[in-house]
């Protein structure tokens, strides 16, 4: 009998917030719904379930099989993805909305408040890590990993197999961007294999659900 549906899931959810001085930071809208949404069907469905949650989050129910620890940065989760991938999960999700973008490292260590002054500042920004690549790397053969692309509607399935390509991962779930601020998606999951499945449009705790049953024939 094969167990590999039950192995451990780790789930990243919510946005990063990059520092620009003691009190300023580059952020983004994410809530974290989706990510919650899937831990919360993670534990539903029985598996043990570790969720890095970002910044200004919902928080997610409380359950005997759910462990959260909360990240700030891209750093902070890189070094957690680090500690728990892959030793410690045998499927990875990653539906945080990673910054693509921090301030170089001089400028983001400023203790302090940046004066606001009449000729403004310019702030100097260099990629941040490309963390689900990283976790690629290091996936064994009996591991997978699950992105998410959030993209136009009318470029969406192109952009997302792209990337699914380009990360070499195992499946990836296509999300129009006007769903970010919405308790709906309608969004698809596309495989290795390219194969495309849906359930339709349904509330982001009804995907999570279909998504979890998906788990064992990714």
């Amino acid at each position: 009998m094969n167990d590999r549906p039950l192995a451990p899931i780790l789930i990243t959810a919510g946005p990063t917030y990059e520092a620009i001085d003691a009190v300023r930071f580059i952020g983004n809208r994410s809530s974290g719904r989706m990510g919650i949404a899937i831990a919360q069907a993670a534990v539903n469905a029985g598996y043990q379930t570790t969720l890095l949650l970002g910044p200004n989050c919902i928080q997610p129910i409380t359950h005997d099989l759910l462990t959260i620890k909360h990240f700030r940065s891209t750093h902070d989760l890189q070094t957690f993805l680090e500690k728990h991938w892959p030793d410690q999960a045998g499927t990875l999700i990653m539906a945080a909305a990673v910054a693509d973008f921090t301030l170089d490292s001089d400028e983001k260590n400023n203790p302090s408040k940046i004066k606001r002054s009449e000729e403004g500042i310019t702030l100097h920004l260099k990629p941040t890590p490309d963390l689900i690549a990283e976790c690629a790397l290091r996936k064994q053969p009996n591991q997978r990993i699950i992105g998410f692309a959030l993209e136009p509607g009318d470029q969406l399935i192109e952009r997302a197999t792209q990337k699914l390509i380009r990360k070499n991962i195992d499946a990836i779930i296509a999300n129009p961007l006007q769903t970010m601020d919405d308790e709906n998606v309608s969004a698809q999951l596309i495989t290795k294999s390219n194969q495309s499945l849906t359930p339709g449009p349904t509330t982001k705790q009804n995907f999570a659900n279909w998504l979890i049953e998906q788990l064992p024939t990714i």
